[in-house]
């Protein structure tokens, strides 16, 4: 018995030992996607345009590294914001701990290099090398055309500085561990011809994060068909909002029409248009339709025909319900 009971307590040591080790290297050695390159991005009238466009209207940095108006429907970012950041993404909203958006103006970020600002954005690792909670889509920023990053980086350069104290972000045990194992080295694609159409598609669509907040997660799992919505979003006050489900299934987008597809973001570009204000438990959405709605025709025309492509998924969400 005491022989059994001398095997326990070494075979327990043992696994003690081994997890510590394992979440010292997880702490210690982790995120590993290398240094830093050596870049440096001329910025030029053509780049700074591009940039504006893709951070303004696909990609959307603008919109998280802002302060974005919450009383008002599609939660606008606040005038004399962009840039600034401030976005908090917090427990009440159902994310594991309290992320805050980072000031990228000079003030902000004028200090680092642009092979720093590069890897933050393309695999999610800071400066000083800590990682980014994936709220910034980095994991598919990786994958985009290297110029599409340098123009980034050189409208941002070309912001005016802003300054703002914020708060730095704070992930819940056991997210403060895990965090370090999700950053990954990014693997660029050239970007294809507006005449690809299906390619190009599918390029804007990874570009303005579509699969991210349009596939279900649970806990940081996938469990639900990408593109098929279902992905919950808490309010503070106890309502829910879910994704709506995008592939070309009647419970989708497969009753629309291309021009259908393009006025629901082109409706919010109306010079007429003017967010309405949502009282508490009110119907809210988190998307940034105000922002998108900036994209160009054709690049919209390119995700629904991308997205007419996938397989579709019979999957009936219901959009909203109210807090208990």
């Amino acid at each position: 018995m005491k022989t059994i009971f001398k095997y326990f307590l070494y075979t327990a040591a043992l696994i003690a030992v081994l997890v510590s080790v394992f979440l010292f290297y997880i702490k210690t050695q982790l995120p590993n996607v290398g240094s830093a390159p050596d870049i440096s991005v001329e910025v030029t009238p053509e780049r700074i345009d591009r940039g504006h466009y893709l951070a303004n209207h696909v990609m959307l940095c603008m919109d998280c590294h802002a302060e974005r108006d919450w009383t008002l429907f599609s939660a606008p970012p606040k005038p004399g914001t962009l840039g600034a950041g401030g976005d908090v993404f917090d427990q009440t909203m159902g994310f594991p701990g309290r992320f805050v958006a980072r000031n990228i103006t000079p003030t902000g970020i004028g200090d680092w290099t642009d092979g720093e600002v590069y890897r933050a954005i393309t695999t999610g690792v800071s400066r000083d090398g800590h990682a980014f909670f994936p709220v910034m889509p980095y994991l598919l920023y990786g994958q985009l055309d290297d110029e599409d990053i340098y123009s980034v980086i050189a409208y941002i350069r070309s912001l005016e500085p802003v300054y703002n104290d914020l708060e730095e972000s704070a992930p819940d045990f056991p997210m403060s561990l895990i965090l370090n194992t999700i950053p990954k080295k990014g693997s660029p694609s050239v970007r294809p011809p507006k005449t690809d159409v299906l390619a190009y598609g599918k390029y804007m669509a990874t570009a303005s994060g579509c699969i991210e907040c349009h596939t279900n997660y649970v806990g940081g799992k996938q469990v639900g068909a990408p593109y098929a919505g279902g992905r919950e979003f808490a309010f503070p006050d106890g309502s829910q909002l879910r994704t709506s489900n995008i592939t070309p299934h009647p419970t989708g987008i497969g009753l629309w029409t291309r021009d259908m597809f393009v006025q629901r973001f082109k409706t919010y570009a109306d010079s007429a248009y003017v967010p309405h204000q949502v009282e508490t438990g009110e119907f809210q959405s988190i998307m940034p339709w105000m922002m998108y709605a900036g994209m160009e025709e054709q690049d919209l025309e390119a995700i629904y025909a991308y997205l007419r492509s996938l397989d579709p998924v019979d999957n009936l969400v219901e959009r909203f319900t109210k807090a208990p």
